[in-house]
């Protein structure tokens, strides 16, 4: 059976790359399956220094948990139309997709996220990461004009700068 993979994280981004899998789901007839990738505290390397089952087992419970938020918010007026599979999976997101996404026939679809230089040096991009490694196409997805405006908003107000009423006129 063919497959659309999306990774989500519960970010706006990962919301509209949600949306666009299950558009292209349907047209594709295809299953939708929803990645929610998760690390335990520290990363793997934390993980191998006394974190006992009961802790890795609480990470699990909370990514699935994560996971249905994610869904309900983005499909709680209409639902998405097609096969709905949620996977929690340990690992990083890039990886996660990539494994997930096997078949020649599956389609891989990633949000941009947020690609500030400081981002940058902190994460890697995982749409990058997917298009070097995945088997299948992959179809990234930018965000919305609507999207990057919020965030020029959002960075005005952290770092207090005052706001020109001309900026507001088109």
């Amino acid at each position: 059976m063919r497959r659309v993979v999306v990774g989500v994280t519960g970010t706006l981004g990962s919301l509209a790359a949600l949306h666009r899998a299950a558009a292209k789901a349907r047209v594709r007839d295809a299953e939708l399956r929803v990645v929610l990738a998760w690390q335990p505290p520290g990363g793997e390397l934390g993980s191998r220094n006394g974190l006992g089952p009961s802790v890795l087992a609480e990470c699990r419970t909370a990514a699935v948990e994560r996971l249905r938020e994610v869904l309900d918010t983005a499909f709680r007026a209409a639902k998405p139309g097609v096969t709905l599979a949620g996977l929690a999976v340990r690992g990083t997101l890039g990886a996660a997709l990539v494994d997930s996404a096997r078949g020649v026939e599956d389609l891989l679809v990633v949000g941009t996220g947020s690609r500030a230089p400081l981002r940058r040096l902190l994460r890697p991009s995982v749409a990058r990461y997917c298009l070097a490694h995945a088997a299948c196409p992959v179809l990234v997805v930018r965000p919305s004009p609507l999207q990057i405006e919020l965030g020029a908003v959002h960075r005005r107000n952290f770092w207090r700068i005052p706001l020109d009423p001309r900026e507001l006129t088109p």
